[in-house]
């Protein structure tokens, strides 16, 4: 009998709990947690979650291509560093890489995202002269 209640117990193995969330509530944060962030980094109120995201589309990925490529002119501030440097390698890479889209998306565009690129990519083309001389 004894023999049988081990087996019982080397099959059954063990359990695995794991105590870190158990304080969270379903689908949400322990609000402790929350206001001992907020005190840490009150330059931070609201949340990821709560600011509204842009729409997804071609003009929006542009300008944030775009955005990228001032930054690593050196031309606006990191918003991950707040520091402003100067990357030219990068910067080329990006532009080029705007480039590349335009001529992919050849005959795909409308009217106004066509402008948009050739005018994104004339401005930055410029600056990117300007700031590697």
């Amino acid at each position: 009998m004894g023999d049988k209640k081990e087996k019982e117990e080397q099959e059954k193995g063990f359990v695995v709990k794991d105590k870190r969330f158990s304080a969270q509530k379903e689908g949400g944060e322990d609000p402790q947690i929350k206001e001992e962030a907020k005190r840490e980094h009150p330059e931070e109120t609201v949340s990821e979650e709560d600011a509204p995201l842009p729409e997804i589309d071609f003009t929006n990925f542009i300008l944030s291509l775009s955005t990228s490529a001032l930054i690593q002119l050196g031309l606006i501030q990191d918003p991950a560093t707040n520091q402003v440097t100067k990357y030219l390698p990068l910067a080329k890479q990006t532009i080029d890489l705007i480039g590349m889209l335009k001529e992919k998306t050849r005959g795909n565009l409308n009217p106004e995202e066509e402008r948009l690129i050739e005018n994104i990519l004339y401005d930055l083309r410029m600056r990117y002269v300007k700031a590697s001389s």
